[in-house]
């Protein structure tokens, strides 16, 4: 089965060109439908056969490379076209394929009636081919290809509404901020190829060749150089402070889009780029330490603004943020395998969220385009009370609410918690983890609070929509509603395969399946971790309790300003008014880099038009015609048509030779 591994990116390509070329014509939603819903769960398909064979597998051998064909082979450098199997990509691989099919198969139902259904399908099946490359390149070119085909799909997908202005700025905004940050992952893939190769002779970007030496490699220094810019990468792609404004903007896309892209898979490619380079960047404690608190300050700064946004999805967008935040925390003290796992089944409960929040937003526009109204579908106070009209997608819904806000017995409590744990335990970064836990535990209770705040102004409540159009409201169709319930059932029991030690109810599969990949970046770890004690179990429960304490203080803060005493937020805004305006528009940011970065660069680019182009390239151009046209009008009288000035202007040449001929 390993050997098949490059069916996984064919399928979805294959999908891709069927719908691209021939879609318009087939015509038939179900047929273009199906065909891009099955060519991905054929690629899920193979990739649960690769995670069995794996498992297998003695844990020192799960490492597999399939070199499809030679690519760039120059003196002793090769990069051939070559996929990596090993425990890390095959978590990354049933999570795009698996989460990816669901959010297919929703699209059927969602996107029905949509002008250009077929170009919808090509796109994601190009994406998805797209991601797949990323996550299995065996080297960092493949991988790069990958990365610049999430970008260019992610640009087409946001912008699938190309004759709305804001959907169209929406995906140039995420196209350029993108651009950002792949500048910086090649530059930091030129000073890592440049060091191996000028200091060893090792001239690879391969990542099984780079492990290998990784030994070589000192602590700090040109290391530091080449994760720093890596890193600029994946805040690029994962929406890290300062590169995250696009995200929330990129809501402009259809509903399917950001379930896929920005829950489950591309915003998370920074997070896996920095698990693949594990044994590298524990090299760089100075780049550690920028990662945890870029990572802890996103996961509070997009935090602070959920909790004021009154958009349904552009919650969700800025919870994303502020779980890639987590992820990133995570990464920085070094707790790689926690951050994959709060990858994982993050991926289950965000899709489920942006999927349930589209089957409301579904059923909103359905009800007010019956009754011919043109009320916002997406703003949650024109909701309330759906929960009776919408039972599947309002129980689903509610379950990943609970798993995103950390309570027991839920995914996202497991892995949200461990991340906490070994961010107050990790003594990677000395007294400065205690503060980073710190900051963890406050964005965790405003994540419970915006989150439950969502549950209760869209499905607890009076009906706020027109009453006109309430009968109209109804549960979405079950291609919808199939996906909602297989998501939610995972984002309930996906956190039982990676509980901690100590409850001593299973053993930590998730940790000790992802040992072999990131047992060199421990072992590295520990060379230049600060001493520390032993931290008790006591002490780890006593968190693990403090943790649920925090969740439970942010949803009884929404209860009771959201359900107990409705008038409390009104007061609160009347009260701190200057604050409430800051953080509902975004403490901003957008405002910010428009003066320090856009304005200056528009003015710049008018100053190279109306100055440069204008009066000096077309200066030239325009002055050398008038030049030309000036000596031809002194030249065209000469040009008369008459006979006797053509027979005078040879009686003048012919006298003018003679005196010259006799005067020298």
């Amino acid at each position: 089965m390993l050997d098949n591994v490059w069916l996984i990116p064919l399928f979805p390509l294959i999908g891709f060109l069927i719908n691209g070329l021939f879609g318009k014509k087939i015509k038939n939603e179900a047929v273009i439908g199906g065909i891009g819903t099955l060519m991905i769960f054929l690629s899920f398909l193979v990739s649960c056969g690769i995670l069995m064979q794996l498992v297998g597998m003695p844990p020192e051998q799960r490492v597999f490379e399939k070199v499809m064909f030679p690519w760039i082979h120059a003196g002793s450098f090769k990069a051939d076209m070559a996929f990596l199997v090993d425990p890390l990509s095959a978590v990354m691989l049933m999570v795009v394929t698996g989460v990816g099919s669901l959010i297919h198969l929703y699209s059927i139902g969602y996107m029905h009636g949509e002008e250009g259904f077929y170009r919808f399908f090509a796109y994601l099946n190009l994406f998805c081919m797209s991601m797949l490359l990323l996550v299995l390149g065996a080297n960092m070119l493949v991988m790069f290809i990958g990365w610049e085909g999430v970008g260019l799909c992610s640009y087409l997908l946001i912008g699938y509404y190309f004759e709305k202005k804001s959907a169209g700025d929406a995906a140039k905004k995420a196209f350029v901020m993108n651009r950002v940050g792949d500048f910086g992952f090649l530059l930091g893939l030129f000073v890592l190829f440049w060091w191996f190769g000028s200091n060893h002779n090792i001239w690879t970007i391969n990542f099984v060749e780079i492990k290998a030496a990784s030994h070589l490699l000192p602590y700090g220094g040109v290391v530091t150089l080449a994760t720093l810019c890596f890193f600029v990468g994946a805040t690029g792609k994962s929406a890290q402070i300062p590169l995250f404004t696009w995200l929330p903007d990129a809501m402009e896309g259809p509903t399917p889009v950001s379930a896929l892209i920005h829950a489950a898979t591309m915003v998370t490619a920074g997070v896996y780029m920095i698990a693949r380079m594990s044994f590298v960047f524990i090299k760089a404690p100075e780049t550690m330490m920028v990662v945890a608190v870029v990572g802890a300050l996103t996961a509070i700064f997009a935090a602070t603004i959920g909790t004021a946004q009154n958009d349904i999805k552009r919650v969700l967008a800025y919870s994303t943020v502020s779980q890639l935040g987590f992820m990133f925390l995570a990464m920085g003290v070094g707790a790689f395998g926690a951050g994959i796992f709060h990858l994982m089944t993050h991926a289950f409960f965000k899709a489920c969220l942006f999927l349930g929040s589209g089957s409301v937003i579904h059923a909103m526009h359905h009800a007010l385009h019956k009754g011919h109204l043109h009320d916002d579908a997406q703003d949650m106070r024109n909701m309330g009370g759906l929960r009776k009209a919408l039972p599947i997608t309002f129980i689903t819904f509610l379950v990943s609410t609970i798993a995103i806000a950390g309570i027991p017995g839920f995914s996202g409590f497991f892995s949200k918690d461990e991340i906490l744990w070994q961010a107050f335990a990790n003594p990677y970064h000395g007294s400065l983890n205690i503060l980073l836990w710190g900051i963890g535990c406050i964005a965790a209770c405003f994540t419970a609070f915006y989150m439950f705040r969502l549950v209760f102004m869209t499905f607890f409540g009076e009906c706020r929509i027109n009453p006109k159009v309430k009968e109209y409201l109804h549960e979405s169709p079950l291609v919808i509603t199939i996906p909602l319930m297989v998501l939610g059932f995972l984002a309930f029991v996906g956190g039982f395969i990676g509980m901690p030690k100590l409850l001593g109810m299973l053993p930590n599969y998730f940790e000790h399946w992802l040992d072999p990949v990131f047992e060199l970046a421990n072992e590295y770890g520990k060379q230049y971790a600060h001493s520390g004690a032993h931290h008790s179990h006591a002490l780890e429960f006593g968190l693990m309790a403090f943790s649920v304490v925090v969740a439970l203080i942010g949803i009884s803060i929404a209860y009771t300003m959201y359900m107990a005493n409705k008038s409390l937020p009104e007061k609160f805004t009347s009260a701190f008014p200057g604050l409430y305006k800051v953080v509902y528009n975004k403490w901003y940011v957008d405002e910010i880099y428009d003066f320090l970065f856009v304005n200056p660069c528009k003015s710049f680019g008018n100053l190279l038009w109306k100055g440069f182009d204008v009066v000096i390239v077309d200066g030239v151009v325009n002055g050398t015609a008038k030049l030309v046209m000036a000596f031809s009008a002194g030249l065209k009288g000469l040009q008369s048509g008459y006979v006797h000035n053509y027979a005078m202007g040879m009686a003048i040449g012919v006298v003018t030779i003679i005196a010259v001929y006799v005067f020298r």
